[in-house]
């Protein structure tokens, strides 16, 4: 084997284990410096719903049920819109739109999530507090998700921020398998009859069924990782509420928030112990999403 090629083995292969390092060494040092929270709470931890630095009693309950529920709402939101751009991107819209809206959408993914966040309390907290959701407490209030009264900051804005967040990862992943699909399976489904929509319902989607579902769960991924633009709208509440107008927390908003201003040693390793509990969140996340890609490409969809 030539020099050149043995460089060139010996140099990917370091990145390769570097990055496997880099994953190995993160996590060992949040567990590391987790543990004497580990040791303390136990697994009772987990489901311990109570966050109070004055009694020295920690629990990441309230923080995981956030981060489930803001992350389901969001790509139950996120998932059918992006699915709708690509298939307009793909199906419907004229060639001279096409490469203009996807940008666009694309650009949804450069926002610095900061300036998101920002955004979601100067325009979106404010609109929301002043007419969403007063006309879904007027209308839905009888179910407990839209009863409590009206604010600007709480489990809502966070959910609306994540799903403007997810909507071009999954929007930008689902286009690219729409266009994958073989011309012959369209073509033979117009010629036996079908509508364009038939045919999108009955051989675009089931075909590109697998990938769908690996693109929305990076997208769950990416809902439950986020931190930034997160704290900035949810309100920061360390309690559970029903409602989705009252201020709540999640691990990742929580951590950013709580860590540099905890308190004693003890809450500093209790927001760690947080931190090794969204690692490993994020873990089955990214092997479920690997798993669901595998299958796809058996099946030459990706």
């Amino acid at each position: 084997m030539r020099p050149g090629d043995l460089l060139f083995r010996a140099v990917t292969a370091l990145a390769a284990f570097a990055a496997v390092a880099l994953v190995v060494g993160i996590a060992y040092e949040v567990v590391r410096q987790a543990a004497p929270a580990i040791a303390h709470f136990g697994l009772a931890f987990i489901w311990n719903t109570t966050w109070n630095p004055i009694t020295r009693d920690f629990g990441a309950g309230a923080f995981i049920v956030g981060t489930l529920v803001s992350s389901f709402f969001a790509i139950l939101l996120a998932a059918p819109l992006a699915i709708a751009i690509a298939l307009f991107l793909t199906e419907l819209a004229p060639r001279w739109l096409r490469g203009p809206v996807a940008t666009l959408v694309e650009l949804l993914a450069a926002i610095p999530s900061v300036v998101l966040g920002l955004w979601g309390i100067l325009v979106l907290g404010p609109f929301l507090a002043g007419t969403i959701e007063p006309w879904l407490s007027k209308w839905l209030g009888w179910l407990p998700l839209f009863s409590g009264s009206p604010s600007q900051a709480g489990m809502l804005n966070a959910i609306l921020i994540l799903t403007i967040m997810i909507v071009p990862i999954v929007s930008s992943i689902t286009r690219e398998l729409f266009l994958r699909v073989p011309r012959e399976l369209r073509e033979g489904s117009l010629a036996l009859g079908t509508t364009r929509w038939e045919a999108i319902r009955g051989v675009v989607i089931p075909y590109c069924g697998p990938g769908i579902a690996a693109a929305i769960i990076l997208g769950v991924g990416r809902a439950v990782g986020e931190a930034i633009a997160v704290t900035q709208v949810i309100g920061g509440g360390t309690t559970l509420h029903r409602s989705l107008f009252a201020p709540a927390d999640t691990l990742a908003s929580k951590i950013a928030s709580s860590y540099q201003g905890a308190s004693t040693k003890l809450e500093g390793e209790s927001v760690l112990y947080l931190a090794a509990i969204l690692l490993v969140i994020a873990l089955l996340t990214n092997i479920a999403a690997q798993v669901v890609v595998r299958r796809a490409e058996k099946r030459g969809v990706l």
